[in-house]
């Protein structure tokens, strides 16, 4: 265990603890839009910045990625750290102007509705944010969908751009999307999305339709589970 200070407060976590979980466990709110506790932390959206101090140096780091240490410092709302949380907040309006969500964080924090910058009308509400690239490969395992291109034309999708012959049609990328910029559209027996139309399995006891059949031939070939135990849905098992 190591002991530290955040704003103003002596607090305690486990050594490889971020200062992030550490905040969010003794109910200090820190924007984010990036972490989701199914995968490990990037730091791409960086709205979770802090201010630490270790030693004589202080200096603003992204919250989930930084781990705790004995005697370090953590100020989460001086206004060095809002101002930077500001600009970035700005930085996303301005690729996302359409984003409710996004909308909703900015009035949290101050910020007016209208983007500070120049607004983007082709990137729909994608944040960069990676959760749904990492769901995909680290959770899922089907690594259907990337990051192409490169600066301010860098995207989520499948290769090249065309329908995914990979995706399974599960919708972790689209649950775990904090801005809903992925679409899945889905009716009793089908389910659409990243280009293709995926049939749904019917639970063997109660009829209804609870999983892609994709889905569920992927996960009986990565486990050995015979494709009958796997068409009953979890209300019926």
């Amino acid at each position: 265990m190591v002991s530290f200070i955040i704003d103003g407060k002596k607090v305690e976590a486990e050594a490889g603890a971020n200062v992030l979980q550490v905040a969010r466990k003794y109910g200090i709110v820190i924007p984010t839009l990036c972490c989701h506790e199914s995968v490990a932390p990037s730091g791409a959206c960086r709205l979770c910045v802090v201010e630490v101090k270790k030693g004589k140096r202080t200096r603003i780091v992204t919250s989930c990625l930084y781990p705790v240490d004995e005697g370090i410092v953590v100020e989460t709302k001086t206004d060095r750290v809002l101002n930077v949380r500001r600009l970035v907040m700005q930085l996303l309006m301005a690729r996302c102007p359409e984003s409710e969500v996004l909308k909703d964080m900015a009035k949290e924090m101050g910020i007016e509705p209208q983007p500070a910058f120049h607004p983007d009308t082709d990137k729909g509400k994608c944040v960069l944010c990676r959760l749904c690239v990492k769901a995909c490969e680290d959770v899922v395992g089907a690594s259907a969908i990337g990051l192409s291109g490169r600066g301010k034309n860098k995207k989520v999708g499948a290769p090249f751009m065309e329908d995914s012959k990979t995706c399974i049609g599960c919708g972790a990328c689209a649950y775990i999307c904090p801005t809903e910029h992925i679409i899945m559209e889905s009716t009793d027996s089908k389910r659409k999305i990243w280009g293709r139309t995926f049939k749904m399995q019917p639970c063997d006891k109660c009829g209804r339709y609870f999983a892609p059949v994709d889905q569920l031939k992927f996960i009986s070939d990565k486990t050995g589970t015979p494709m009958t135990e796997l068409a009953v849905c979890m209300s019926c098992k």
